[in-house]
């Protein structure tokens, strides 16, 4: 989701930041802003949401989005599609395509890569765990609610409300899929 407005950027920013930091006592003001600024490993997210807001300032968010996405090995591209409430456990060595959509509250973990030759992206549904390591590739649906297990390479549609593991990833049981997704953002 790319916002459109100041009070969309506002808001997309702070769903991210609930995600990481569930017990804000605050919402929408200066002290948000520099806490995520001063993220540290996280504030990747922020300068990736700043940078695809398009205003006076989005040549400096953009600077610093490619700073920080150098020196983390992350390659995602800024027309992305990512909803409400990213979360990136460890953000190292991730490459996205850029026509890929990702739905709300996602988890993502490091050395993932989310690719294709054809122009044909994934699209991934909301509440749905990526785990460290794992290579979703071409036209691959991932439905809501999905856990991916560490390691898998994700070459077939998996449906809702389910665990895939292996390689290539199997469907290996529907028992509780949702549980490493922590802190959702209501929308």
């Amino acid at each position: 989701m790319v916002p459109d407005s100041f009070k969309g950027l506002v808001e997309i920013v702070y769903s991210d930041f609930v995600r990481i930091n569930p017990h804000v006592p605050y919402r929408y003001d200066l002290k948000m802003v520099l806490r995520l600024v001063k993220w540290g490993r996280k504030e990747w997210t922020f300068w990736f949401r700043c940078a695809q807001y398009k205003s006076w300032w989005q040549s400096f968010a953009i600077r610093r989005f490619k700073k920080i996405s150098r020196r983390l090995l992350i390659e995602i591209p800024l027309k992305t599609e990512i909803g409400y409430g990213l979360f990136i456990g460890h953000p190292h060595c991730i490459v996205i395509n850029g026509g890929t959509k990702i739905g709300n509250n996602v988890n993502l973990s490091h050395s993932l890569t989310i690719g294709t030759n054809n122009e044909t992206p994934a699209v991934i549904g909301d509440c749905v765990y990526i785990g460290p390591m794992c290579c979703i590739v071409e036209d691959v649906r991932i439905g809501n609610n999905v856990t991916i297990g560490a390691g898998s390479v994700v070459i077939k549609d998996i449906e809702d409300d389910a665990t895939a593991a292996g390689v290539p990833a199997r469907i290996i049981n529907h028992n509780n899929p949702g549980r490493f997704i922590k802190n959702r953002f209501q929308l």
